[in-house]
């Protein structure tokens, strides 16, 4: 007789036990891992907690209540809830939703415009850091430091001003003629310091940097020109883009006054392209490689200066495409010295947040835009400049994983501490 074996149940409570521990023990042990994701939640709740501090020191009455902490502690700690509660709580609803405003348009008291004005703010301010924020980060996947987004930033928007006034063309083609224009503005000027890299050897940062410069004395040049100078106004303006050459507003059917562009929807597709590219193409394995090891990637037969200058290019040329989405759709259609920003330098600390990932540069800009969005709506009790101070701390403790590992006593993941680094220094 063929023998019978019985099988083990593998659903009995006597084997789901050991495994639910096993899974929770690997749960606990990722939270107490200084792995990337990690470090990012840990360097947000530390970014914020010293935001807390800040708000606390600087609000007058609550520095009075802890003058006398020892005789009604219950004083200042109600006061410092009370002002750290409402100032993110403000910062929340200036960025995200407002509550009150919601229930006020189910009364009939506020219109949906209203409701939407904090996510249209935060989606806003967000777009063009999704652009620059793109291009530092494809830059960094080449070893490659790209700090001078700012610099083709300033060129994507004077190509696309110019073509966005100068052309009589139909919506169908005169946007994207603009937009294509700034990209190759800002392409070429990214390029320049790919060829000196390959060239010459000198480094990126350096050239770079320069050629900010350049731009920013290039850009006030350009506006005093008459061919671009406004004929209506007398201050360092551009003309304004025709209304043929305008991105369209995502909002517009909500009401007036909600600014975000199609300019969001050109940057996540450019985020899903970049992913893409870097992972399904020849080109980006090319720069994958070089970023991973120069020296292996060129025994391999890889152009490595080629590889600099094209990977440079593209990454000027989506600093440039942010900046004329920016100028194309966000009134009043112009560019001027205040235009710039610091969009192109925060697209370094948004770069650095996002891990150089396109996923991850999308939740970082949505954040800073939220940041900024939402610090605007704290004023005046809390200064403006809490968004600029709880993005730097931010990118500090995300720059410096040892330092939250160290504050934090977590264990270093297996392959060590992820950090990202430019080389040539």
């Amino acid at each position: 007789m063929p023998s019978t074996t019985t099988e083990p149940d593998i659903d009995s409570p006597g084997e789901r036990t050991p495994r639910k521990r096993d899974a929770g023990r690997t749960f606990i042990g990722y939270l107490t891992e200084a792995n990337s994701v990690m470090v990012t939640i840990y360097s947000l709740l530390l970014a914020f907690a010293i935001g807390a501090l800040l708000i606390i020191v600087s609000d007058a009455s609550v520095r009075s209540a802890w003058g006398y902490f020892f005789n009604r502690p219950a004083d200042a700690l109600s006061f410092s809830w009370q002002a750290v509660s409402t100032g993110y709580r403000d910062m929340f609803e200036g960025a995200i939703i407002d509550l009150g405003r919601v229930q006020q348009y189910l009364d009939g008291d506020a219109t949906l415009a209203q409701v939407l004005r904090p996510i249209s703010e935060t989606l806003t301010y967000a777009t063009p850091l999704i652009f620059t924020g793109l291009a530092v980060g494809l830059a960094f996947r080449a070893g490659l430091f790209n700090i001078g987004g700012h610099g083709q930033f300033i060129f994507g928007m004077l190509g696309g001003v110019i073509v966005g006034f100068a052309l009589d063309l139909p919506p169908l083609l005169h946007v994207p003629l603009a937009l294509l224009a700034g990209a190759l503005a800002g392409g070429l000027l990214g390029a320049i310091p790919g060829v000196l890299k390959a060239k010459t050897g000198a480094h990126e940062v350096i050239s770079s940097i320069m050629l900010n410069n350049i731009a920013t004395y290039f850009l006030l040049w350009a506006l005093g020109t008459t061919f671009i100078h406004s004929t209506t106004s007398q201050e360092l303006v551009s003309k304004q883009v025709d209304f043929s050459g305008r991105l369209p507003r995502l909002l517009g059917w909500a009401g007036s006054g909600l600014r975000v562009s199609a300019g969001l929807l050109l940057g996540l597709a450019l985020a899903a392209g970049i992913w893409w590219l870097l992972r399904k193409s020849t080109f980006g394995y090319r720069i994958r490689a070089v970023g991973a090891n120069t020296h292996a990637a060129a025994t391999a037969g890889i152009d490595i200066g080629r590889t600099f200058i094209t990977t440079m290019g593209v990454s000027g040329g989506l600093a440039g495409l942010g900046g004329a989405a920016l100028v194309l759709g966000l009134n009043p259609y112009t560019v001027n010295p205040g235009t710039v920003a610091e969009f192109g330098f925060d697209g370094i600390t948004v770069a650095l947040l996002g891990r150089a990932h396109p996923g991850g540069i999308v939740a970082a800009a949505l954040l800073f835009g939220a940041l900024k969005s939402g610090t605007l709506h704290m004023q005046p009790a809390i200064p403006v400049e809490m968004s600029t101070l709880l993005q730097a701390v931010i990118v500090l403790f995300v720059a410096a994983p040892a330092l939250v590992k160290t504050l934090l006593h977590l264990r270093t993941p297996r392959g060590g501490l992820n950090t990202l680094e430019a080389r040539g220094w």
